[in-house]
C-alpha cells in the first residue's frame, strides 16, 4: 500500500468515526462543512483525496484537528513525529509549502505547522470556527498577514496572534523567502 493509499484509508476511517462520534448524518456534516454530501461519501469510501481546503473544512466542522483526520492509528501517550514524517499539506512549484508538524486533541484541536512562502506567493484561508486562535513566529523574511482585508507586516524575529474566524491570508511581498512556525488552537467540538 502506498503512502497516498494509506492516507486515503486513514482519512476515510477517521471522518466516518468522528462523524458518527458527533452524531452527524452525512447531510449534517456536509452542511456544517460547506461541502457536498457526495464528497463526504467519496471520502468515507476512500474513493477520493480531497483538497487541503476541503479537509480543513471537514476538520473544522467535526471540531478535530487535521492531524486527527490523517492519523494512521492511535499510538502510545507520547506520539513521536520523526523528521521527514510531517504531513505536507500544501505546496507550489516555486517551493512554498506548509507541513503539519504535530497536533493533539486536548482540550480541543491544537496543531503546530512549518511554513515556507517563496517571494510573490500567497496562501488564502477561509474563516475558522469562532474562537480559533493562530500564533505565528517568522524566522526569515517578512510576512504580510492579511486579516479581514487589513495587512499587517510581521518581520523576521517577530510574532503575531489573532482570532482566525475572519478570512485571512499569508503573503510574501518581499524578495526573501518567508519561513515561519504557526500554532493553531481550535475550540473543542460542540
Amino acid at each position: 500500500m502506498t503512502d497516498l493509499d494509506q492516507l486515503t484509508q486513514s482519512l476515510a476511517r477517521n471522518v466516518k468515526h468522528w462523524r458518527n462520534d458527533r452524531g452527524y448524518t452525512l447531510d449534517a456534516l456536509a452542511a456544517r462543512a460547506g461541502v457536498s454530501r457526495g464528497m463526504i461519501i467519496q471520502i468515507e469510501q476512500a474513493r477520493t483525496n480531497p483538497s487541503v481546503g476541503t479537509t480543513v473544512k471537514i476538520a473544522d466542522a467535526l471540531g478535530v484537528s487535521i492531524t486527527t483526520l490523517l492519523e494512521y492509528d492511535q499510538g502510545p501517550q507520547v506520539r513521536m513525529v520523526a523528521p521527514g514524517d510531517a504531513v505536507r499539506m500544501w505546496s507550489t512549484e516555486a517551493g512554498s509549502y506548509t507541513s503539519l508538524l504535530v497536533g493533539t486533541e486536548a482540550p480541543g484541536p491544537f496543531e503546530l505547522w512549518d511554513w515556507r512562502l517563496m517571494p510573490g506567493e500567497r496562501s488564502e484561508s477561509d474563516p475558522h470556527p469562532s474562537g480559533t486562535q493562530e500564533l505565528l513566529h517568522v524566522r526569515t523574511g517578512e510576512l504580510t498577514l492579511v486579516l479581514d482585508g487589513v495587512e499587517h507586516a510581521v518581520p523576521a524575529g517577530g510574532s503575531a496572534t489573532f482570532e482566525a474566524s475572519a478570512p485571512h491570508a499569508y503573503c510574501n511581498n518581499g524578495t526573501e523567502t518567508v519561513e515561519m512556525t504557526m500554532a493553531v488552537a481550535v475550540p473543542p467540538g460542540r
